[in-house]
């Protein structure tokens, strides 16, 4: 049985979680980082302390195993991560580590200076999301109605388009975004930056 909820503060170690165990194209990235924070300081762990209000959760009995988080508007969201998140992460990072792996110097690269969006994708798309199963929850439909209930709250609060970064490597989770309205609009490097409208 798997219920979708909001986000409470107690979930910000689940996000962080089920974001470091899914993010070697679906697979477990725990092998290839020292820092198991390190991943989701970047992709999940802001959205909840940040935006809670547009993070979805599923949940079954086992625990929190998905999430879809995001925001409605991507330069706003930008500009809170300046203000509010980066600068205590490039001060707790500021010396390198020697247990550092590759993966690890990636991340905090990444942290000291974030990836931007294209700026034409935010122009048509301003809002954008990331979504994250454990493997359990997979193929049961539970990925389309994390994305149903985003999409309609995202709908009702006007926002006329959404993008995301894929990574071309998980072919399983480019044609899942495929399937539920996601075109390929601009292909940079390792990402597929996919949009959607919401006429």
């Amino acid at each position: 049985m798997v219920t979708l909820r909001g986000y409470r503060p107690a979930d910000l170690d689940a996000l962080y979680d089920i974001c470091l165990t899914t993010a070697d194209a679906g697979n477990d990235a725990s092998a290839i980082h020292s820092d198991p924070q390190l991943i989701g300081h970047i992709y999940a762990a802001p959205y909840g302390v940040i935006e809670p209000e547009h993070v979805i959760l599923a949940e079954d009995d086992a625990g929190v195993a998905g999430y879809i988080v995001g925001t409605y508007d991507t330069p706003a969201f930008v500009a809170k991560l300046e203000q509010n998140w980066w600068p205590a992460l490039r001060n707790r990072y500021a010396e390198p580590s020697p247990a550092w792996t590759a993966a690890d110097r990636q991340r905090v690269a990444a942290i000291k200076q974030p990836e931007a969006h294209p700026a034409s994708l935010v122009a048509s798309h301003p809002a954008h999301i990331h979504m994250n199963l454990r493997p359990r929850l997979r193929g049961q439909g539970v990925g389309t109605q994390l994305l149903q209930g985003w999409v309609a709250d995202a709908r009702a609060a006007g926002v006329t388009g959404i993008h995301l970064g894929a990574s071309a490597a998980n072919t399983g989770g480019v044609a899942f975004w495929q399937r539920s309205g996601f075109e390929p609009l601009l292909p940079i490097g390792r990402s597929i930056w996919m949009g959607m409208d919401l006429p």
